[in-house]
């Protein structure tokens, strides 16, 4: 399919695809909506509820890597383990042109991470800093297998209106059984559908306010 390079409310970019009217992040604020709905709501809350100083994150929809590189940005007093899974990998030449790094406190190693994080092997760990390795891993949603392994999932898949096959309970009970006793599971989307199918299997759901734009998200714990 198509897809274009596209300015989003706060000044940063996202990739738009016109045949879905779908986008990689919020057109009201590409940085602004992955702030709140995966640090404050997600990286931010799990510190704050757990006091360790390591974390394993597993990423839905690893897309331009934007949740990742803020991740590394916002996590200086952590170890972080981070997994990006992606069933189709953004391009090269349009990563050179989404510009993250320009909108990001201290460009020069904003830039450098963002570039490091798309330029590793794929299926295996790496350092990208002494307190960050990354794996980006090419496959589908429904392949993940993991048991236990996750503290924290950022589930930032396209939306249910496009893609509602990774929204029901069969994709869920994999996020489930993939965190660990106390996991949290954070995502911008906020349907009911959506609420019911985590809370299906097992998942304790809390509506929160989202980001510009959007007036409810959902986070949930695996108890």
């Amino acid at each position: 399919m198509e897809r274009k390079i596209i300015k989003t409310g706060d000044g940063s970019s996202t990739i738009h695809i016109p045949e879905w009217n779908e986008q990689y992040h919020s057109k009201h604020g590409a940085l602004q909506e992955a702030m709140h709905v995966f640090i404050k709501m997600g990286l931010d809350f799990w510190v704050a509820e757990n006091k360790k100083s390591e974390i394993s994150i597993l990423e839905i929809g690893f897309g331009t890597g934007l949740n990742a590189l803020l991740t590394n940005l916002y996590s200086t007093n952590l170890k972080v383990q981070y997994t990006g899974v992606e069933a189709y990998p953004v391009k090269p030449e349009e990563l050179a042109v989404l510009g993250y790094a320009s909108v990001l406190p201290n460009f020069e190693k904003s830039e450098r991470i963002f570039n490091e994080m798309h330029q590793i092997n794929w299926e295996e760990f790496s350092e990208i800093e002494s307190n960050f390795s990354l794996r980006k891993q090419e496959k589908t949603f429904q392949e993940i297998k993991d048991k236990e392994f996750y503290d924290l999932i950022y589930f930032d898949a396209f939306g249910a209106r496009v893609q509602p096959e990774l929204w029901t309970d069969v994709i869920f009970e994999k996020m489930f059984l993939a965190l660990k006793t106390n996991g949290v599971l954070v995502t911008y989307a906020a349907k009911g559908s959506v609420r019911r199918a985590m809370q299906a299997v097992g998942f304790q759901v809390e509506r929160l306010p989202g980001p510009p734009g959007k007036r409810e998200m959902l986070r949930a714990v695996k108890n």
